[in-house]
C-alpha cells in the first residue's frame, strides 16, 4: 500500500500553489494525497483577486473524515486564512500521531494576505507547538519571531526561537536572502545547511507549497527529517530549474521534475 499524506491548505485554480501543487507533488513522489480545503482563491500567474475562507467547522469535519477512514502517515498545513481555521486545525493536531509540517503561509506570491492578523498569534501559540517542523521563508520567520534577519547568525537565532516556541524543528528557507539560497534546519539540537545555486527566473509560483509538500511526502515515506529536508531541497531546485514557462506573470514550477517519482 502506498504511503498517505494530507494537505490542509487553500485552493489555487491556476494549479501552481496550494492544494493543487501539494497533490501533484505527493503523486510525483509516490504518495497517495488527501486534501482538506481551507480557503478558495481567484488567482493566476498575474495575481490574486479574491480570497474566501472556509468555515472552521467545515475544515474540521474534512480533516476528521480523513482521519477516521484513511489516516495519513504525515500531514502539512498551508494557507489557513482565519483565526477560526487555525484554532480548528490546532485542536485536531493535538491528537496527531504522525509528523506535521507547518508551512506558515501569510502572504501570497503577489502580496495578497492569506492569514488574518488575529490568526498570527494563534499560529504562534497553538499550531507551531504541534509542529514536527515549521518551514517559514525569511519574511514569515521575521513575522513569527519578531526578529530581523541581517546575518546568518540572526537566521540561526530565528530558527532556535521557533523551536523555543514549541516546534520540534524549524527550516528557515533562504530564497528571500541575497546570494545563494541556503535553507537552515535546526532540529532542537544541531544546525544543518542545505545549499543550491540561485536560479534566475520569474517562474517561482508555489515554491513554498511545493517544498513543504515534498518534505511531507518524504516524511510519509519514512525518511528521517534530515534526509527528507535534503531531498525536498533537491526537488524544489529541480522544479524551479525545469519550470514549464507557463503564464504571463510569475508562473508555476515543474511538479513533474522527477519522472516516476524519486
Amino acid at each position: 500500500m502506498p504511503a498517505v499524506a494530507l494537505s490542509i491548505a487553500g485552493s489555487d485554480p491556476s494549479g501552481g500553489a496550494g492544494i493543487q501543487a501539494d497533490l501533484k507533488t505527493f503523486h510525483q513522489l509516490g504518495v497517495y494525497g488527501e486534501a482538506a480545503i481551507t480557503l478558495l482563491t481567484v488567482q493566476n500567474s498575474l495575481g490574486i483577486s479574491r480570497v474566501e475562507v472556509m468555515d472552521g467547522e467545515l475544515v474540521r469535519q474534512q480533516i476528521a473524515a480523513v482521519l477516521q477512514d484513511i489516516p495519513p502517515a504525515a500531514a502539512k498545513t498551508g494557507a489557513l486564512g482565519s483565526l477560526e481555521v487555525v484554532e480548528a486545525v490546532a485542536a485536531l493536531a493535538a491528537s496527531f500521531r504522525f509528523p506535521l509540517v507547518v508551512d506558515p503561509v501569510m502572504i501570497g506570491k503577489h502580496g495578497s494576505q492569506l492569514l488574518s492578523a488575529d490568526a498570527v498569534q494563534a499560529l504562534r501559540e497553538r499550531l507551531i507547538p504541534r509542529a514536527t517542523v515549521v518551514t517559514p521563508n525569511l519574511p514569515e520567520a521575521e513575522a513569527l519571531t519578531g526578529m530581523r534577519a541581517t546575518s546568518p547568525a540572526d537566521i540561526n537565532r530565528m530558527a532556535r526561537r521557533l523551536c523555543e516556541m514549541g516546534a520540534r524543528a524549524a527550516i528557515v528557507k533562504g530564497g528571500h536572502a541575497s546570494g545563494e539560497p541556503v535553507d537552515l534546519l535546526f532540529d532542537g539540537d544541531r544546525f544543518y545547511e542545505f545549499h543550491s545555486p540561485r536560479l534566475e527566473t520569474r517562474h517561482t509560483h508555489g515554491t513554498g507549497c511545493t517544498h513543504s509538500a515534498a518534505l511531507t511526502a518524504y516524511l510519509a515515506r519514512g525518511l528521517s527529517l534530515i534526509e527528507a529536508a535534503a531531498k525536498a531541497k533537491e526537488f524544489i531546485f529541480e522544479a524551479i530549474k525545469t519550470n514549464p514557462g507557463l503564464g504571463a506573470g510569475c508562473g508555476p514550477v515543474n511538479h513533474h521534475c522527477y519522472p516516476g517519482g524519486s
